[in-house]
């Protein structure tokens, strides 16, 4: 009987690691040794190697020999591995995910995906005929509300590592040159990712420091990470740090804003409230008065100054007194305008 649980032991390993295996790109043992034991088979790095090497004889495996550690991927024209293939839905499903969380995911874990999300465009493929799944990923489009740009572009292997280490809990030792040009070589505690339009930005606390701050992940030049663990603070909430208007360069402030516009101005926020406190009331000449309970922050100052003469601030009076920017700053500028603890 222990001889048998063993062999279904090893066979069921064996089924999680050709799920594992890429169609795209390559994992190394050690990372596949990484996800087994995430998902319950805890095994040494030699076990995992020597049953690579027993997989990659059988199935059409290939073995990147180049460098070391080496990789393996599913050869170009191989069948690959699924168990059980998935419907038309999860296929949809799939491909809607890899399309919007690619940034938002560790790297390790979308590459653990990689296989299902290979296998949802095979799905969806035109060898399958016309589908309304595949339709469907036609029929829907994320559009922004603000001038498109292009993301900046990263320097290679920084998301991979910021990611990974936030996911692990690890500190991180950063090369990071701010707006201004000025390096500053630190050790971070990564405690949240947050994508604003085109850019990432990572929310962090410098080491020594309690205070949190978000770096632009286009202006780390280097990431690493040495495995060091850290206790994820248990008083940091990335979603209250987002509803204190820290994105928007503010400090958690909560206001009453009254102001007035005409009716065409006003009428997109009687269908978007600005909170689920705002009330609204028509005034004799035709106008619009708003009043609700939001974030005093310079995102908010920003986003009034766009109204320009149409708008009638009633309160606080104060909140347009400073001078208008340009306009409205980065995430990152922000974060660069406050003392730096570097």
């Amino acid at each position: 009987m222990p001889q048998r649980a063993s062999n279904l032991d090893t066979l069921l390993m064996s089924l999680e690691m050709l799920k594992r295996i890429p169609r795209v790109g390559r994992i190394s043992a050690p990372e596949l040794r990484q996800q087994l034991g995430d998902a319950g088979f805890v095994r040494d790095l030699r076990t995992v190697q020597r049953q690579l090497e027993l997989l990659s004889e059988r199935f059409d495996i290939e073995r990147d020999d180049r460098s070391k550690p080496y990789g393996y991927a599913w050869k170009s024209r191989a069948q690959g591995f699924s168990l059980p293939n998935l419907n038309e839905q999860e296929s949809v499903l799939l491909s809607l995910a890899e399309q919007h969380l690619s940034k938002l995911l560790p790297a390790n874990l979308m590459r653990s995906m990689q296989g299902f999300f290979d296998q949802a465009r095979m799905q969806l493929g035109p060898h399958q005929g016309p589908t309304r799944g595949r339709d469907w990923l036609d029929k829907v489009r994320v559009v922004g509300t603000t001038q498109p740009l292009l993301p900046p572009k990263l320097q290679p292997d920084v998301f991979e590592t910021v990611s990974n280490a936030l996911y692990a809990n690890h500190w991180l030792d950063v090369t990071y040159v701010n707006a201004s040009g000025r390096r500053v070589d630190s050790r971070v505690m990564p405690l949240g990712l947050a994508q604003q339009g085109p850019r990432l930005f990572l929310v962090c606390r410098f080491e020594g420091y309690e205070d949190d701050r978000c770096l632009a992940l286009h202006r780390i030049r280097k990431a690493k990470d040495y495995g060091l663990p850290f206790q994820r603070p248990t008083n940091f909430d990335l979603q209250r740090f987002d509803d204190e208007g820290r994105f928007g360069f503010g400090a958690g402030k909560m206001i009453e804003l009254v102001f007035r516009l005409p009716a065409g101005a006003a009428l997109h926020l009687t269908e978007s409230p600005l909170s689920e406190d705002q009330q609204v009331r028509v005034l004799p000449d035709g106008r619009s008065e708003f009043t609700a309970t939001v974030v005093e922050s310079q995102q908010l100052r920003w986003w009034l100054r766009h109204f320009g003469n149409a708008l009638e601030l009633r309160k606080p009076k104060h909140l347009l007194d400073d001078q208008p920017p340009a306009s409205v700053p980065s995430v990152a500028a922000r974060s660069e305008m406050s003392q730096h603890p570097a």
